[in-house]
């Protein structure tokens, strides 16, 4: 269950601009905007939470079901 990985990627006409990886614990921006818009959100503790949150709601709740 620790290889389970969440990720979150935001994408504009198919450019990745934002991720949040469960591994890294935050989001990364991979674009001017995506690295302002990361910043952003790492500094808001309810948004970081949440999507900690995520990896343990969302795919260890769904691993037995494949």
């Amino acid at each position: 269950l620790k290889d389970i990985e969440f990720i979150d990627s935001y994408y504009y006409n198919k450019l990745e601009l934002t991720r949040f990886d469960s591994n890294v614990g935050k989001y990364v921006g991979y674009t001017e905007f995506g690295v302002k818009n990361a910043e952003r959100w790492n500094k808001d503790p309810s948004i970081i939470g949440a999507m900690r949150a995520q990896r343990e709601t969302y795919c260890l709740n769904n691993v037995g079901i494949d």
